[in-house]
Order: C-alpha cells, then structure tokens, then sequence
C-alpha cells in the first residue's frame, strides 16, 4: 500500500514538473519573442494557403523557437519526437495552444505518421514539422515529411528567420536564440507539393526540392544580418 501511494505521488510530481515546464518555457519565450522586431518576407506568395489552413510548415530545427511563437494563434499539430528533448518540446507546444503527436516519421513511426495524416485532414488543422529534427543531420531533410504531403495532400511551406543579435549554441543543429529586443527577419519559401500518386522519384525529387528552398531562405536570413553560421 505504502509502495503504491508513493509510486502515486511520484507520478503526480512528475505531472506537475512538466506542466511547470511548459507553462514556464511558453512565458520565457513569450517575453523574448514580444520585445522582437519582425520583419517578414516572401508572406504574400503564401497568403492564400495559410487562410486555407491546409499546409505543412517545414521549419529547421535550429529556427523553431520564433516560429512556434509566431504560430501560437494557428491551432496546429506537430509531430515531436519521443525523446527527452521532445517532451520538453511537447510540453511548450502544448502551452502555446498547438496539438503534438509524439513519435517519429521513419519507418518505426509509421503509426505516428498515419495519425498526424488523419489529425490534419480530419480536423483542417495545419502542420508543424521539422524535417531534420530531432537529432539531425542538419539541414537535411528526411522522407517523413514528404510522405506527409503525399498522405494529406497539402503543399509544404518552407519558413525560416535569423536575427541581427542571437545567441549560437554548439549543438547539433547549432540552435539559434535571439536576443531581446534584436531585430529578426522571417522568410517565407517557395511551397512545395508533392502528388498523390507520386512515386519514389518523384518523392526524392520533392526532398531534393524542399531541402534546397529551406538551404536557400535561411542562408537569405542569415546574409541579412552577415552571418554565416557553419
């Protein structure tokens, strides 16, 4: 009985821990977020799909932290990995109002990938993916996200930012934060859309394809402020 109560409030402080998680790293962002100057490019050519609600944001994962930020009114679901770094992830998404399925879109998350397809169509929600997420190789995308766009048939939107002051981590993806205050600049892409009836070459085309225009806007971004992060 003593066994059980304990591994019962074990439980609960674990709950409470991530919730105190995602409710503090929203508010954090939040606060930095707020006080950024946004500069956004390339809206207009995008505009009509985003007023449709059926498109799939393709963000690299070292430029997610303005983007979730500036999606937080879109209602939309993201695929986010089952590790530690995802949860914190998760957690954060779900402060900031969105839907997370958690898995991956390899071959061993193919169930994560067929739910997300359903919550999308089903729900006219949009989508939030980081195609080189969670642990890389950077800047490069995987099939996942394709097969995505083959399953819904929404076209994906490249969309990325830097800033004129940021903080660059060592990590994998060499993660980028900006600085209170700094200016930023956002980059819309060129969309991508991958058919239904697309084949393996096609759908290596289309990753090709999406993996160049991602390359393209955040070097845009970067050239813009004269950074060159390697």
């Amino acid at each position: 009985m003593k066994r059980r109560i304990g591994a019962d409030f074990k439980n609960f402080l674990d709950v409470l821990k991530w919730r105190c998680i995602g409710i503090l790293g929203k508010y954090l962002i939040d606060l930095v977020c707020f006080t950024i100057r946004v500069e956004i490019k390339g809206f207009e050519n995008v505009r009509p799909l985003i007023s449709s609600r059926k498109f799939i944001f393709a963000v690299w994962h070292s430029r997610l932290i303005l983007i979730s930020y500036l999606c937080k009114g879109q209602d939309g679901t993201a695929l986010v990995s089952r590790s530690k770094d995802g949860e914190f992830a998760a957690r954060i998404l779900h402060s900031q109002g969105h839907e997370t399925v958690r898995g991956s879109t390899n071959k061993r998350g193919l169930r994560a990938l067929l739910k997300l397809i359903r919550s999308l169509k089903e729900n006219k929600k949009p989508g939030l993916i980081v195609p080189d997420g969670p642990t890389g190789p950077r800047f490069k995308v995987k099939q996942g996200i394709i097969l995505l766009a083959k399953g819904t048939g929404f076209p994906v939107i490249p969309i990325t930012y830097s800033g004129k002051r940021i903080k660059i981590f060592s990590s994998w993806d060499r993660f980028i934060l900006p600085f209170p205050f700094t200016k930023c600049r956002v980059v819309y892409g060129e969309p991508v859309y991958v058919s239904r009836d697309a084949n393996k070459e096609e759908e290596a085309r289309c990753t090709v394809r999406l993996e160049e225009e991602l390359c393209r806007i955040t070097c845009d971004a970067d050239r813009h402020f004269g950074h060159h992060i390697t």
